[in-house]
């Protein structure tokens, strides 16, 4: 067996144990979620919250679009930027970190007072999306410290946050926005 073969077989079990992470802590999330008794009572965000969540939703979504157009410029994927400074990788690492603190506490106000719920499509996508948004960031984490991967895996788990993002965005705070109703 060829050192390359044997480097790609690595990468390959790297990959999967990765995916099972972000199964496993989708669904560890999913079945806290399910058992846990809501408690309507608990809040974070004052008595309504729905308007504080939406906009740290917004902020978040709007730091996720920075994030990829920090990653595309670090990638050099933006035909019209030059070459990166140096400053672009730590931006985008602290934009990052503090992406990921704003959905903490939207995420423990979700979890507590209404757990996992299916009870419409747009409850139950925003569900399972939340969910799985936790498992996909573990994955990236583990990605970025990872030089012995394949070079799409580190862009395909960024894109699949912010894909995750988007829908958690569209399925509560543009539903907000909208008076309640998603817009399509």
């Amino acid at each position: 067996m060829t050192v390359q073969r044997a480097r790609g077989l690595g990468a390959g079990w790297r990959l999967a144990g990765i995916g099972v992470l972000v199964i496993g802590v989708a669904a560890a999330l999913y079945v806290a979620g399910r058992v846990h008794q809501p408690d309507y009572s608990f809040s974070l965000f004052g008595t309504n919250p729905v308007p504080v969540k939406s906009l740290l939703a917004t902020v978040a979504l709007g730091l996720t679009m920075v994030q990829a157009l920090l990653a595309l410029w670090m990638y050099r994927k933006l035909p019209v930027a030059a070459a990166p400074p140096r400053q672009v990788p730590a931006t985008h690492r602290v934009i990052g970190l503090v992406l990921f603190a704003l959905t903490v506490p939207v995420a423990l106000h979700c979890l507590i007072v209404y757990g996992v719920q299916l009870t419409s499509p747009r409850v139950a996508a925003h569900s399972i999306a939340g969910c799985f948004f936790y498992g996909a960031f573990a994955a990236k984490m583990l990605l970025v410290h990872s030089r012995r991967l394949p070079g799409w895996a580190l862009p395909a788990a960024g894109g699949t946050l912010a894909i995750v993002i988007g829908v958690l965005w569209y399925n509560s705070a543009l539903w907000y926005y909208n008076g309640y109703r998603l817009p399509f």
